[in-house]
């Protein structure tokens, strides 16, 4: 994996202080979700509180509401925060495997506290 540190601060400086989900799709073309991924479950944090996260999720926590495969079980579902809804797949942010995806979303996560 390219060390894509230059351009996520670059993109991060550019958009501060807009919350990473609203900067992920803008001029990118999404792609199909890989599922049993579950790093955007993952790796961001949540500052809303939904189910099972009363006070939200920090970043490296594993939400509560992913399925031992990976599955979101609240997706689809109004009670699923906003943010895991308007969050879009993209190459650039999700990488070619799980672990690329960690990664990326780890790096951004710093990048946009």
């Amino acid at each position: 994996m390219t060390n894509l540190t230059p351009f996520l601060k670059y993109l991060a400086e550019l958009h501060k202080p807009v919350k990473l989900s609203r900067f992920i799709t803008w001029g990118v073309e999404n792609m199909e979700c890989r599922l049993h991924c579950g790093a955007c479950c993952i790796a961001p944090s949540i500052s809303s509180s939904f189910p099972l996260h009363p006070n939200g999720k920090e970043a490296g926590e594993r939400c509560k509401n992913l399925t031992d495969d990976n599955l979101c079980k609240l997706f689809g579902k109004p009670e699923r925060p906003k943010v895991c809804h308007d969050f879009k797949a993209t190459e650039w942010v999700c990488g070619s495997t799980a672990i690329e995806a960690i990664a990326i979303l780890n790096e951004l996560e710093t990048l946009t506290r």
